[in-house]
């Protein structure tokens, strides 16, 4: 039987391009498609249920990371692959917060894109190159190296590290932490050297693997 998949994404040209890619992988059916999160949800409450979701971010009525929550507390079983072209850390953040399996840039090839899916519907994750650096980078840091590294960070860096896998902004961790911006902001750059990491969510990869989130 092939794995039923649903399509989510506000361009009819887009999701064309996708169902026309997909009927060549003779492993998958597209059972639905839907232009928001809204249409979606109704689809799925009264109908058929798909195993993938392929899901846009950006979408009017509802979009990918709202609807992405509601799956994560009512439909936590659909294995959901973020398709779009934003890279924004905080959105990402968020989204392996929701436990999304996949994120696929849309100008990805043909071949990642099947690549991605099998991932996906085998029970596996496909994160974009980016996330999979700084996971990988971490789990291989020899035990003594990251307690090395612990013993390096001071209090605030260790406090600043405790909010950085959530979905504050660095304001809001600012206020949280009683400190400035400028501060915050110092706070990252210094860290972004001591761990050989360069965005937020390598900083939140390390915090949570080290029991500091």
């Amino acid at each position: 039987m092939p794995i039923k998949v649903a399509l989510v994404d506000d361009h009819n040209l887009f999701r064309s391009g996708i169902k026309s890619l997909i009927k060549h992988f003779k492993e998958y059916e597209i059972i639905l498609e839907a232009s928001n999160g809204d249409e979606f949800i109704k689809k799925i409450t009264s109908g058929e249920k798909p195993e993938v979701l392929l899901l846009d971010l950006s979408m009017p009525v509802m979009d990918g990371v709202s609807t992405a929550k509601w799956l994560h507390t009512f439909e936590p079983g659909i294995k959901t692959v973020i398709l779009s072209m934003a890279e924004d850390e905080k959105t990402v953040l968020t989204l392996l917060k929701l436990g999304i399996k996949g994120y696929l840039l849309k100008d990805s090839e043909p071949e990642e894109f099947k690549a991605a899916l099998d991932t996906v519907a085998a029970g596996k994750y496909y994160y974009p190159q980016f996330v999979t650096e700084h996971m990988m980078k971490q789990l291989q840091k020899p035990e003594a190296e990251v307690a090395s590294t612990k013993t390096e960070l001071n209090q605030r860096e260790l406090e600043f590290l405790k909010y950085i896998a959530t979905e504050l902004t660095y304001k809001e961790i600012a206020d949280e932490m009683s400190v400035s911006v400028r501060t915050i902001d110092n706070y990252r750059d210094s860290l972004f050297e001591k761990l050989q990491v360069k965005s937020r969510v390598g900083l939140a990869l390390y915090a949570v693997k080290n029991n500091l989130a």
